[in-house]
């Protein structure tokens, strides 16, 4: 088959673009044709699949398709720019440029099926070219339906067409029902698979790794958070329950790792509550992400609504316990085994679940389980080989 896969977002620093990247990988090695259109500051050149990249201003590259940064639903490392912010005329540019560079495609890739991310303009400008379409909903795009009024009848009349809509999470299958007008059939619930040659376990060098970031060398215990910084995502929670769980661990250091709108407002807050051992690492890839991870001792997602939770997955593949809320995704597969769950917006029942996870050697008791439980059911050839399943039935 041929695949074209549609993302709002670059190939890197989102869950939808990871994703977008690992469903082109996979499908490659399984024989199949790929490319890949997505937004960037550059064309991206070194990947295996073809890529057509939608070039936007960043202020800095001086060849670009549209001049202005690429909107999000929420944030991203490499733009704050929203959707909702957008003027008119942009909006309409923005909706051309993926009409324009999705009709090139059928044209001269001649798609098979197109595998538009979100419920949204990819996948009305999928729904457009008249191939048919399958759509993943990650989440994400619920809350831009929300707040984005102007796009509204794109997402509608994309829900309507679409062939398949894929949501990463029984939550997000909920808020979808609860969103749109559709037939309940028509969603296929496939959870989100991880990077297994990036995440897993392995040696570290811990000393290298404290010295790079300028962390201190006799630190005994890490707790760390990768993800935007962004409300829903809950880090001001963290910060909150890290000022109760800093007086009981007196050598423990909490680590962020991710940038967003809410950065400078979120080490404000550090300071305001005196934290000592909190340390903003910014943004990183995933290899980084990954040798962090096999650093840390315990991961948190303190998320207000976490459409799946893909970096718990990851962090679970390096044998990292995760503390998730009680509040969406992580719930479909945080169990006490390997982790724990708690209320969200509760710092002190947070710093109460760190502190005891901490001091139960979670890591040591549960990592092992935790790796080999991301292993057997998060793999993303397994979830793939579901994709094409559905492709095939939608192209007969």
């Amino acid at each position: 088959m041929k695949i074209l896969l549609v993302n709002h977002f670059p190939l890197e620093g989102s869950g939808s673009g990871i994703y977008t990247q690992n469903v082109a990988d996979v499908l490659l090695k399984l024989g199949h044709e790929v490319m890949v259109i997505a937004p960037d500051h550059k064309q991206v050149t070194n990947k295996d699949f073809l890529v057509r990249s939608i070039i936007f201003s960043n202020g800095v590259n001086k060849n670009f398709y549209l001049p202005f940064n690429f909107p999000c639903f929420t944030t991203h490392p490499f733009s704050n720019t929203t959707f909702y912010e957008l003027t008119d005329t942009q909006i309409s540019d923005y909706v051309n440029a993926f009409l324009d560079f999705t009709s090139k495609a059928k044209d001269d890739f001649k798609p098979d099926i197109i595998h538009a991310q979100h419920l949204w303009v990819s996948s009305y400008c999928a729904l457009k070219t008249g191939i048919p379409f399958v759509t993943t909903c990650h989440g994400t795009d619920l809350i831009g339906f929300k707040k984005g009024k102007r796009y509204r009848y794109m997402a509608i009349d994309a829900s309507r067409e679409a062939s398949v809509i894929v949501a990463i999470s029984s939550y997000v299958k909920k808020d979808i029902i609860n969103n749109f007008d559709i037939n309940e059939r028509k969603i296929k619930i496939i959870l989100n698979g991880f990077n297994s040659n990036i995440f897993k376990i392995k040696d570290i060098d811990r000393q290298n790794i404290l010295n790079k970031f300028g962390l201190p060398l006799n630190v005994e215990k890490i707790i760390c958070f990768v993800g935007k910084l962004t409300h829903f995502k809950g880090v001001d929670v963290l910060i909150k329950a890290a000022s109760i769980y800093e007086k009981v661990l007196d050598n423990a250091i909490t680590l962020i790792v991710g940038y967003g709108e809410l950065y400078k407002k979120l080490i404000n807050l550090t300071k305001k509550l005196n934290l000592e051992r909190f340390y903003f690492l910014g943004h990183h890839n995933q290899n980084i992400v990954s040798k962090i991870y096999n650093l840390a001792d315990l991961a948190v997602v303190p998320s207000r609504g976490e459409a799946f939770g893909l970096v718990a997955i990851e962090a679970l593949a390096c044998g990292t316990p995760v503390i998730g809320t009680i509040n969406g995704g992580p719930q479909d597969f945080i169990t006490e085994d390997v982790g724990a769950l708690v209320k969200q917006d509760s710092p002190e029942e947070l710093a109460e679940k760190v502190i005891e996870e901490i001091n139960l050697e979670s890591k040591i008791k549960k990592g092992r389980k935790a790796a080999k439980y991301a292993l057997k059911n998060f793999s993303w050839n397994k979830n793939v080989k579901k994709l094409i399943d559905i492709y095939k039935k939608v192209i007969k």
